[in-house]
């Protein structure tokens, strides 16, 4: 690690350990809204639309958190990051939680002194590239100029992809996910590299999706999750089982439709414990009981927010693969409200 590498981790531990003994939970009910870092705009994901209202998966985490500490899903200050920025502004306090598309990693758990909550999002980095290229492979891309967002895992696991295979490439470094759809489309790349979710999230919103390919190879695991600062244990169990939350009821069939009338009582006690009418599982966070409930009428159960925003009917087309219930083959679990 070179001097200027480590003195920026340190630096970012420093940040998080002055920040850490604050009450995140108290400074937001204080506040009145929760400050939350998202992408600076990835379609299906984190978005503003035409009036400036952020919509998309993580948007929808967000809120859901809000709802849950605030009882208001609007009451959200979204804070635009880049993978530069993030870490900087919630090791800073800057922002209370960090819902981008981050991918959970040892080093940033560890040496940032971040908590990540859960994954809600299973992908791995792809390759993008334009049809008229007539690749297939990722192995077929020696000698290609890459655009390559800094700071990111993408970074590294370019750099271990292309050594492993004994191929060579020309970086070209880019910020954002919109400078890197206007270099790759300009042609000033002859690849774009990132999250495969975010490959099909960008693909999305070009004048001619079909005329650019993802290649097969998927060369990374990317589990990408919200995170909290070390140090309050307290917040990062409310974001960590505001995600359950929306895990679980998709599980037990509970959602934005039937949430009101099943938060009245049903005849499984784990429902009636998660959505408040029995035992007091809001106390022991410090929310009031209907804080479940408050988060799944915000736009729903983790399923119905990974269709709205980025499934099969969506233009950003994603099939829920690893993303599916655990009961459905997927990866997606949430330990019991018990």
């Amino acid at each position: 690690m070179n001097k200027s590498v480590l003195l920026g981790a340190l630096t970012v531990a420093g940040l998080a350990a002055g920040a850490a003994g604050a009450a995140t939970l108290d400074d937001v009910k204080a506040r009145g809204t929760l400050n939350c870092a998202v992408s600076t705009g990835l379609t299906g994901f984190a978005a503003p639309d035409a009036n400036g209202v952020w919509d998309g998966f993580d948007v929808g985490f967000c809120r859901a958190v809000a709802a849950a500490v605030l009882g208001d899903p609007m009451a959200v200050e979204f804070v635009p990051t880049t993978g530069q920025t993030r870490f900087t502004a919630l090791a800073s306090g800057e922002v209370d939680l960090l819902a981008r598309n981050t991918t959970w990693t040892f080093s940033r758990d560890v040496d940032l002194k971040f908590t990540f909550v859960g994954t809600n999002y299973y992908d791995g980095q792809g390759f993008m590239v334009p049809r008229e290229l007539g690749v297939s492979s990722a192995k077929d891309l020696d000698g290609a100029t890459i655009c390559i967002q800094t700071g990111t895992t993408t970074e590294l696991n370019l750099a271990d992809y292309f050594r492993v295979n004994n191929i060579s490439y020309e970086p070209v470094p880019i910020e954002t996910n919109a400078e890197a759809q206007q270099q790759y489309l300009a042609g000033a790349c002859d690849v774009y590299t990132t999250d495969a979710s975010g490959l099909a999230a960008t693909r999305a919103t070009f004048e001619a999706p079909g005329d650019h390919v993802l290649l097969p190879e998927i060369v990374s695991k990317e589990p990408l999750g919200p995170l909290v600062r070390h140090g309050d244990n307290e917040w990062g169990d409310i974001v960590r089982w505001t995600l359950n939350a929306l895990i679980s009821a998709e599980e037990l069939g509970v959602t934005s439709a039937n949430v009101e009338e099943l938060s009245a009582g049903t005849n499984n006690p784990e429902i009636n414990r998660m959505l408040g009418s029995e035992g007091e599982l809001g106390a022991m966070l410090g929310l009031e009981a209907d804080w479940a409930k408050n988060a799944i009428l915000a736009g729903g159960n983790y399923g119905e927010l990974f269709e709205k925003n980025i499934g099969e009917n969506t233009p950003i087309g994603l099939a829920r693969g690893l993303n599916a219930q655990w009961t459905d083959g997927g990866l997606i679990y949430s330990p019991p409200f018990r």
